[in-house]
């Protein structure tokens, strides 16, 4: 079984005796397949000195965190780009893949409240102030033709539908627990509805894409974008009529009160009653 882990290698706001700060390692299970229990369980976290900061020393945390976990992850995900060829050298040592994506919302949540509760706690803490990853926006790409749906539209679900997710009949996609995300049971999550009667090889396509979440580009070309790994953007659908453009609006109006948490699903048609692709998303903003 595929076994996904997401780490972040990065100094945190605290200062050691030397009055340098201290690095982390954080790692986390990561979001899993349809069928799987969505529950993240395995946590770990080892601080290091400014000095040790190396692929040797994230040899080591790796090495401790697989003897605590029991299992050898498949693949290792990573959003700090910044930090690519130190994870993955240390990663493909360890014969482990490594790549740098936006779909860690695992620990993304987990660094949330580190932030907020864990750190301030600690001695030697600094208020953090900004963002510590900025990315440059790209202008999106079209869409291949393997990846083109017939048409799409959006609905929503309560969290409390998804309770089941496990026993929907889908093909492709990924999960995680939304009831580690602190929405309440009856909150609507957005989601989008692309059909294609290719629906299976469409879906089998973007299985392979690490997709991350929808956004909305404003300005002179408005577009729903799908933003996938580590920094690709494809061009989902022009707005070209002001009803679209409320529409998509309004989309990501109910995202926002959905803690970013939304969703894509494939299916044949409107009247099918099972998914070749469902994706749970959480949009991470990064700069």
């Amino acid at each position: 079984m595929s076994v996904t882990w997401e780490l972040d290698f990065y100094s945190r706001p605290v200062l050691d005796e030397n009055g340098k700060k201290r690095w982390e390692v954080v790692i986390c299970e990561g979001a899993k397949g349809i069928q799987s229990d969505p529950k993240q369980s395995f946590r770990y976290t080892r601080y290091f000195t400014s000095k040790e900061v190396n692929s040797i020393s994230l040899k080591e945390a790796l090495t401790e965190a697989i003897e605590q976990s029991g299992q050898k992850p498949t693949q290792v995900r990573f959003f700090r780009r910044q930090m690519n060829n130190m994870i993955v050298k240390a990663c493909t040592d360890m014969g482990i893949a490594a790549k740098s994506s936006r779909r860690t919302v695992a620990l993304a949540s987990w660094l949330d409240q580190r932030y907020a509760e864990v750190y301030p706690q600690e001695e030697g803490y600094q208020e953090v102030r900004g963002a510590s990853v900025k990315y440059a926006i790209e202008r999106p790409t079209g869409l291949p033709d393997a990846l083109r749906g017939d048409s799409w539209r959006f609905v929503s679900l309560q969290v409390s539908a998804f309770d089941d997710l496990a026993d929907w009949d889908i093909d492709f996609g990924e999960s995680f627990s939304l009831h580690e995300m602190g929405l309440d049971k009856d909150t609507p999550i957005p989601g989008l509805l692309i059909y294609s009667e290719r629906a299976k090889p469409l879906a089998a396509w973007m299985s392979g894409l690490d997709l991350a979440f929808l956004t909305q580009d404003v300005g002179k070309r408005p577009a729903l974008v799908l933003e996938t790994g580590a920094n690709d953007r494809w061009l989902l659908a022009p707005l070209l009529k002001p009803e679209l453009v409320e529409e998509v609006a309004q989309f990501e109006k109910a995202k926002l009160a959905a803690n970013k948490i939304h969703f894509i699903g494939v299916q044949k048609n409107a009247d099918s009653e099972r998914f070749e692709g469902f994706w749970l998303l959480r949009q991470m903003d990064l700069g």
